[in-house]
């Protein structure tokens, strides 16, 4: 029971540590994954978990693990920023793999991309033909950026001559049953409007809403539960 529960607090202590440090690291090293976060990833899940199950190491080992592991990954995005130069080591460039509608065979095989590899990233893309595409950039994360040739692209409002509207984002006033109270108010309304928002749709409680949203140009929209 004992070694249960000693598990249990490493494994809590592990996690909060790990939280901690990628709040440090910031929301770029989730939505942009090089290679170096890919092995970082790796290196650190391997400490933590070397750390909790091995009886011989105790909890201050895990936090000093996480601690040090950390301060190298500061230490690294703090050169590619400061130094352009390590970037490129660190984190690689961009690749053109289309250029002016041709395909550069010299740059898939460099980054070891076969056509099918291609093809799937393309569709991805929204590209679905080779013969679509004007210009492709394997990015360093591995997903790829297109740009279509004109008479493949969707035209845009400017184009169709179109007037422009206002574009306005959705939110979010009650999730599940609960309201979002900071986001109403931050909107400009308050309890009353809600409640005769909700009247209006004979919704009496707040927790007979599973989801409602407000647009500044279409108003709420409502799902009940």
């Amino acid at each position: 029971m004992g070694e249960l529960l000693q598990t249990s607090v490493e494994l809590a202590i592990g996690l909060v540590a790990l939280l901690i440090l990628t709040r440090v690291m910031g929301k770029t090293s989730f939505a942009q994954i090089t290679p170096f976060d890919f092995i970082s990833a790796l290196i650190l899940g391997e400490l933590v978990g070397n750390a909790i199950y091995d009886e011989k190491v105790k909890i201050g080992a895990i936090l000093f693990s996480i601690f040090i592991w950390g301060v190298l990954l500061y230490l690294m995005g703090w050169l590619t920023q400061k130094f352009r130069k390590t970037r490129k080591i660190l984190e690689g460039s961009p690749s053109i793999i289309i250029q002016n509608g041709h395909l550069n065979r010299a740059e898939m095989k460099k980054n070891k991309l076969d056509m099918n590899q291609l093809q799937h990233l393309l569709r991805k893309q929204q590209a679905f033909s080779v013969r679509e595409v004007e210009h492709a950039i394997l990015e360093t994360d591995g997903t790829i950026s297109v740009l279509k040739k004109s008479q493949y692209d969707l035209p845009t409002y400017e184009d169709l001559n179109v007037p422009q509207k206002p574009v306005y984002l959705p939110v979010t006033f009650i999730n599940d049953g609960a309201v979002d109270w900071e986001n109403l108010h931050k909107a400009g309304f308050n309890e009353n409007w809600l409640k005769k928002q909700l009247d209006q749709q004979q919704i009496d409680k707040f927790e007979d809403v599973f989801y409602m949203e407000w647009k500044q140009d279409e108003g709420v929209y409502i799902e009940k539960m």
